[in-house]
């Protein structure tokens, strides 16, 4: 029986499989003291109440009891440590930029235009200013895929930005800027061509005018419902449209592009105490060569880096990208304490089950996606970077929240790892699913794309995996299709939304 153990500073190692009381472990000298589930921490040695548990040289947390080298240490073995001071990150420009990255520098996408990021899909995107449209655009949407969409074959596919906001809401709230602006940015995908096409129902609050320019905002791009003539004008309507706009999309070829025109994203869910192991790195040395090659990668979730924020001010380039991080952050933590909650509630059971005793652990084992690249920018959820590198986005964790928040800042693929496992995907663009360990590959082949479980059983390198996923995203974006897309597999689209509901 192996137990993996990542920094020498650490007095915890996990195990790599369900132990049953008395078994000998490979690599050190002691026995299990009692049984110990796969992916938990094992004590290395005799610790007292109040010692650090300390695992990735960084402690989780004070011991609340005695143990002995082979016990158990579990999630309520161990206090949850005092938050990170965000008053006192500092800059330290100690990100590090990948040496000697993969020749392969270019892909196939669909260009939008000098300074703007290219597409990996080539689809239409039907938006809408509110929910109430959604029967309307949904029957619509079938008629569209039925009898229309196949005469234009070089179009990936239809679908509708269909969100639950719009009405009903505090519309000049403060925080309505985070939804409003996300539903902006979401009909300016590069997956959807600069084809705009918005379908409003005529009195909700959230108006066309506030999320299309004047020079949008006109009878080409919008239908409003309540100027139709009864419920076959509305789809009527809707499928007119949509053929001008496929007739355009049908035009646009794949061209061979620099790395400068890709931005993806990643997020992870359903984690275990392997993500920080396998699959997270693996992900990070991938985006560390992606940003060496040109490309622009993005990495989020807000309470899963919050116990490690001091690690991302350190690698941002500039003191005043570490200003937006506090700010970000800061809001956050303002957010959580208005509803009586902290980041503390983020671990699910789940992620227990999996083996991380708290949100420390998570945060570091999620940290590693970001590799160790500098950090060029800082945005808020559903802003879109100016900047070119490594972003760190400040999204919700929650997975159907943080992806389309993500989309909304223009990620065309994301890359999502886990290790409980979880179906999710999205529909507007490709979603590559990365195991942490083989067993949960072994039992879910159809739903992902690479295993990062040959780490685990020593068969492959973090760098091996890395560059295994660097390729494949690269394939991806030229046009190969992911597991979910081939399964017609996605979520919907739940937009953050911090404001209040009238």
């Amino acid at each position: 029986m192996k137990l993996i153990r990542i920094s020498a500073d650490d007095n915890v190692a996990i195990a790599v499989s369900d132990t049953e009381k008395g078994t000998a472990f490979d690599n050190y000298p002691f026995k299990a003291l009692s049984f110990i589930p796969q992916g938990h921490k094992v004590a290395l040695k005799t610790m007292k109440a109040g010692d650090d548990v300390i695992r990735y040289g960084v402690s989780l947390g004070k011991l609340k009891e005695d143990v002995k080298e082979g016990s158990w240490i579990n999630e309520k073995m161990i206090e949850l440590p005092v938050s990170p001071s965000l008053s006192s990150l500092v800059h330290e420009n100690k990100g590090r930029k990948w040496q000697n990255p993969p020749k392969r520098k270019t892909f196939f996408g669909y260009d939008n235009g000098d300074g703007k990021y290219a597409g990996t899909r080539n689809i239409l995107a039907i938006g809408t200013t509110v929910q109430c449209t959604a029967g309307v655009i949904r029957v619509a949407l079938e008629k569209i895929k039925r009898e229309i969409l196949p005469s234009y074959p070089n179009v990936d596919d239809v679908t509708a930005l269909i969100h639950p906001y719009g009405c009903g809401v505090a519309i000049n709230a403060p925080d309505a800027e985070i939804p409003i602006r996300s539903v902006r940015n979401l009909l300016h995908n590069p997956n959807f061509g600069g084809e705009l096409m918005v379908v409003s129902l005529g009195c909700e609050k959230l108006t066309l005018d506030r999320i299309l320019s004047p020079s949008e905002l006109n009878d080409e791009n919008t239908i409003v419902l309540q100027q139709c003539h009864g419920f076959n004008d509305m789809v009527s309507s809707i499928c007119r449209m949509a053929e001008r706009k496929l007739r355009k999309l049908n035009e646009r070829k794949r061209t061979e592009l620099p790395l400068e025109k890709l931005i993806i994203g990643t997020q992870c869910g359903g984690s275990d105490a392997f993500s920080g192991l396998s699959a997270n790195p693996s992900i990070g040395v991938a985006f560390d060569m992606l940003v060496a090659n040109g490309a622009t990668v993005m990495f989020s979730e807000v309470t899963e880096v919050r116990d490690g924020v001091s690690f991302l001010a350190s690698r941002c380039e500039n003191e005043e990208t570490v200003e937006k991080l506090r700010k970000e952050i800061g809001w956050y933590d303002n957010y959580l304490a208005k509803g009586g909650a902290d980041r503390s509630a983020n671990p699910t059971p789940g992620n227990k089950a999996g083996g991380l005793s708290n949100i420390v652990e998570k945060a570091l084992g999620s940290i590693a996606k970001s590799g160790h690249s500098p950090i060029s920018e800082v945005i808020g959820p559903g802003e879109t970077p100016d900047k070119h590198g490594l972003i760190f986005a400040a999204t919700p964790a929650s997975d159907i929240v943080c992806g389309p928040t993500q989309l909304a800042s223009g990620i065309t693929l994301q890359v999502f790892s886990t290790g409980r496992g979880t179906p999710y995907s999205l529909r507007e663009i490709p979603v590559l699913k990365i195991s942490t360990h083989s067993e949960l590959y072994q039992m879910w082949p159809d739903l992902f794309d690479i295993d990062a479980g040959d780490i685990i059983n020593g068969m492959a390198s973090v760098e091996d995996v890395g560059l295994k996923l660097y390729d494949l995203i690269l394939d991806t974006a030229s046009g190969k299709k992911s597991k979910a897309e081939n399964l017609g597999l996605y979520n919907d689209l739940i937009i953050d939304n911090p404001a209040p509901i009238t």
